[in-house]
């Protein structure tokens, strides 16, 4: 424990910041790859990725020359003006969404910000004035900020901030209840392709589709938050590109600058016409050297196959997950490299804690899922660590 002038670091921590946040227990020092070192010197395997941020690991060399080479030229000008990867990364972003020549691109400093964002965006959705209703899932997350915890389908984080902003309804995730929920005063549809936070779940078969269908028919706009599910995560650049359908807008952060703080909204069509000059902004989103960090890491993920990776190594971690036949695993959820264990039993805190003491992150969204997330470029010899420390953690519950 680094003992200091103001003593342990969790005391000056516990000092300093905010009761919004706990105390942790490990403070980390650096990393490498997909390990990282704490201030005491031990080391970690980490299966958590800064909770799908860190897309490269850490200190990629990539990411780190990115950084270095425009910090040394221009950080921050603000949005009267425009920079050279500012406008690369908003033409990347259409490219890769599949946006194409029609689509925009918004940039803010975080998942939340991005879904603020969509939020005004579904209120521009106002046609003949009756819109005025937005749907969202129950057990969802969108973030902490007003707006998009208004989105969010968790009462408990929603109760001591009410009153929300108005016009949220949360439907049960099901084809039931969103055609029963439909009709034309809908102005947008929230959806997260897989639910991150509550557990990493996936929606039902078809809900996407049905998703699209009815807000189409009834002019509303389908807004997907792939903040998690995003930037090659789950097996593909987007999650939604493993259906069948063309969202109107959607929202991505976390992994698409490998942890520099960016966020964007892209829209697609006619729904890149809702916004007028003015009507939204931001100081810092966008700025030179976020938008240079993303375009290292979205250029590194294309040049060296690692959506493919996400995918062959999701396969493998799971295989190797259900082979070792662990009666606390009832399922194995989620999609590439965005896995949820479902537990027998509501022991995943303890699970989650037991791990770290052996050098393995991971984390508990709750007290029955584990959720995993590891750098995109992780290997056959980080899956072998992961089971071997996994496996010993399982045992020790057993």
């Amino acid at each position: 424990m680094i003992q200091t002038q103001g003593g342990t670091w969790q005391r000056r921590f516990g000092d300093s910041l905010m009761g919004s946040l706990s105390t942790p227990t490990v403070m980390l020092s650096h990393g490498e790859g997909c390990h990282v070192h704490d201030v005491d010197g031990k080391r970690y395997l980490d299966f958590l990725g800064g909770i799908a941020v860190n897309a490269l690991g850490h200190a990629h060399p990539v990411l780190v020359d990115a950084l270095a080479t425009q910090a040394a030229a221009l950080i921050h000008v603000s949005n009267y003006f425009a920079s050279a990867p500012q406008i690369e990364l908003a033409e990347r972003l259409k490219r890769i969404t599949g946006a194409g020549e029609r689509g925009r691109v918004y940039f803010g400093n975080s998942g939340a910000e991005a879904n603020e964002a969509a939020f005004k965006l579904a209120r521009l959705n106002r046609g003949d004035g009756s819109k005025t209703r937005i749907l969202a899932l129950q057990n969802s997350f969108h973030g902490r900020t007003m707006g998009s915890l208004a989105l969010t389908g968790k009462p408990a984080l929603r109760e001591p901030f009410e009153p929300m902003v108005a016009g949220v309804e949360h439907i049960e995730t099901t084809i039931a209840a969103l055609e029963a929920a439909f009709d034309d005063r809908v102005a947008a549809l929230f959806v997260e392709p897989i639910k991150g936070e509550a557990g990493v779940l996936d929606l039902p078969e078809g809900f996407l589709e049905k998703a699209r269908e009815l807000t189409s028919r009834h002019g509303a706009l389908l807004v997907l938050d792939e903040i998690q599910t995003g930037v090659g995560r789950t097996g593909s650049w987007f999650a939604f590109q493993q259906f069948d359908i063309v969202p109107d807008a959607i929202t991505v952060a976390k992994g698409i600058a490998g942890g520099v703080p960016i966020g964007a909204l892209v829209t697609f069509g006619e729904t890149s016409d809702l916004f007028e000059a003015g009507q939204h902004g931001s100081t810092f989103g966008g700025n030179p050297l976020a938008t240079a960090a993303a375009n290292a890491v979205l250029g590194e993920i294309e040049a060296s196959d690692l959506i493919l990776n996400a995918v062959a190594r999701g396969d493998q971690l799971r295989e190797a997950i259900a082979a070792i036949g662990s009666p606390l695993i009832g399922e194995i959820r989620g999609r590439g490299l965005l896995i949820g264990l479902g537990l027998t039993q509501p022991v995943a805190a303890e699970l989650n804690a037991r791990a770290l003491e052996a050098g393995l992150i991971i984390n508990a969204p709750n007290d029955s899922s584990i959720r995993l997330a590891p750098p995109l470029i992780v290997g056959e010899s980080e899956i072998d660590e992961f089971i071997t420390l996994f496996s010993s953690v399982l045992k020790g519950l057993a």
